[in-house]
């Protein structure tokens, strides 16, 4: 298992580029006529000893499949060798069960247990026994629900984004969001039983440029009430905004829509994104955003986990701020102790890390932060307040099973974090509360019974959600559940996820 699932997220946007390009360049298939002349070529022969009578009575086993049903499609961007996950990681499970237990996943905030579940999401496996199709739209809407646009999309590519009007109406909402509408709206122009709506079927009109028709679909549309007169007013305005100059703009819309947010910006009042769901971030990561929308969109991001590290970072150092408050304090003591580590002087450390520490941690963004800079600070000799600060950083880290080594004294001083980074309790440990139920779970906790049973019975997949939901009520403060939680993580064979899991609880303020 990866120590994080930004490599996957990568791996998915680029399977994404890979599929956009191949839909642009791809061959014509061998048509049916080709291959039956192929096969004409090379005829085949009975073999000369075929018995007249068969050697037994006893029937074959025969696999049956009802007329015009296909075989499920094995839908995921990353495969086992990256996941570390077995092949079979949904086979003995019910594609049902499966697309509830991802509907019901809530917000898990902690970056490890967030990284677990993307990796679940994203991996390529045998499909589940059942329909497939509630289980593959809930991974792809537990995706868009993190901010991951990218590997939505892809993995709705894999699945068929015309499989169905629901499969249709979620690509078209993505499309949107990733301001890339063209192919969704030419595939509703060719199958129109797919459209979500009529307002999608204007919209998608006026962009392949016939705009009489767009005006005449509206029309029609709105004295038949199809359309929702916020809709509506926001369509007109989309197709002859000359008619409108001057006019107040329109009241932001109390209901989230990819459509209304393209419109919207499209007539010139773009819809301001901290307020909606993080997905709609994304649109503030193009160049054509302000530098402070991107930062912010980019903290967004990073807190789910659904951009990299090194993303962020190169916003932060993109250029000086020019203005003080808010992201620019952060943005301001971020790029001073950056450049305070390149010149190697602990001393310049010292002064510029408690202060970029401190605005990480207010933005919850430790774990970034110890995932960019834990390896420079290791190489530093440092001392006092500043050595306190960069030991926590290490344990934040991939690498956090370094810290005790690289911070001895700090180790010594915090012996049940040290214990739970190495993965070993010592007896005579003394803790209280949330780390004495962490400590009990690398020492003789048990794991929860029902969900090793399921694990051993084949249904990995519906065990790890099942961990991951347990995990987290454990991590919000039922700390019997906590233990168990993490208990259960370490007999799944997930040590690392368990000990990152345990380091985030006790190190981050409010379970960020």
């Amino acid at each position: 298992m990866p120590n994080s699932a930004r490599s996957i997220l990568c791996l998915a946007a680029v399977i994404a580029a890979m599929g956009a390009q191949a839909q642009e360049q791809a061959s014509a298939p061998l048509s049916v006529i080709d291959w039956l002349d192929e096969q004409a070529l090379q005829p085949t022969a009975l073999p000369l000893d075929e018995p007249d009578v068969a050697a037994s009575g006893t029937v074959p086993q025969v696999t049956v499949r009802p007329l015009g049903t296909a075989a499920p499609k094995r839908v995921g961007l990353a495969p086992p060798d990256v996941t570390g996950l077995p092949d079979t990681l949904w086979s003995g499970s019910n594609a049902s069960t499966l697309a509830r237990a991802i509907a019901d996943m809530p917000d898990l905030r902690l970056p490890a247990l967030q990284s677990l579940f993307f990796t679940v999401l994203l991996a390529e496996a045998q499909p589940p026994k059942g329909s497939t199709t509630a289980f593959d739209l809930a991974r792809i809407d537990a995706l868009v629900a993190l901010g991951a646009l990218d590997p939505a999309l892809a993995l709705m590519e894999q699945a068929g984004p015309d499989a169905s009007p629901a499969h249709f109406a979620r690509y078209m909402d993505m499309s949107l969001l990733a301001d890339a509408p063209v192919r969704a709206c030419a595939m509703l122009r060719a199958r129109p039983a797919l459209s979500p709506g009529k307002a999608e079927e204007v919209f998608c009109t006026a962009r392949a440029g016939d705009w009489s028709t767009a005006a005449l679909q509206l029309g029609t549309a709105r004295v038949l009430g199809l359309i929702e007169p916020s809709v509506t007013d926001a369509l007109e305005r989309f197709l002859d905004p000359d008619l409108f100059e001057g006019e107040p703009p329109l009241p932001v819309p109390t209901r989230h829509s990819a459509l209304m947010f393209r419109l919207f910006e499209a007539n010139g009042t773009p819809i301001p994104t901290r307020s909606w769901p993080v997905v709609y971030a994304n649109a503030d990561l193009s160049d054509t955003a302000g530098w402070k929308a991107q930062i912010e969109a980019a903290e967004r991001l990073a807190r789910t986990g659904a951009v990299p590290d090194n993303r962020l970072l190169g916003l932060y150092t993109q250029r000086r701020p020019a203005a003080s408050g808010g992201v620019w304090d952060r943005v301001a003591a971020l790029q001073r102790f950056e450049t305070a580590l390149g010149t190697g002087s602990p001393a310049a450390v010292s002064k510029t890390l408690p202060t970029a520490w401190r605005a990480m941690q207010q933005a919850r963004l430790s774990v970034p932060f110890a995932s960019l800079f834990a390896d420079d600070l290791a190489k530093m000799t440092l001392s006092g307040a500043t050595a306190d600060i960069a030991f926590e950083v290490m344990l934040l880290s991939p690498n956090y099973e370094r810290a005790a080594q690289l911070f001895p004294t700090r180790a010594l001083r915090r012996l049940e974090l040290a214990a739970v980074a190495a993965g070993e309790v010592r007896s005579g440990l003394n803790a209280q509360g949330t780390s004495q139920a962490i400590l009990a779970a690398f020492d003789d906790a048990e794991p929860d019974p029902r969900i090793i049973i399921r694990a051993q019975g084949g249904a990995l997949g519906a065990a790890l959600l099942d961990t991951l939901a347990l995990t987290l009520e454990g991590a919000e403060g039922d700390v019997s559940r906590l233990t168990t939680g993490l208990a259960t993580l370490r007999a799944l064979g997930l040590e690392d996820v368990a000990r990152r899991t345990a380091l985030q609880v006790m190190l981050l303020e409010d379970g960020q």
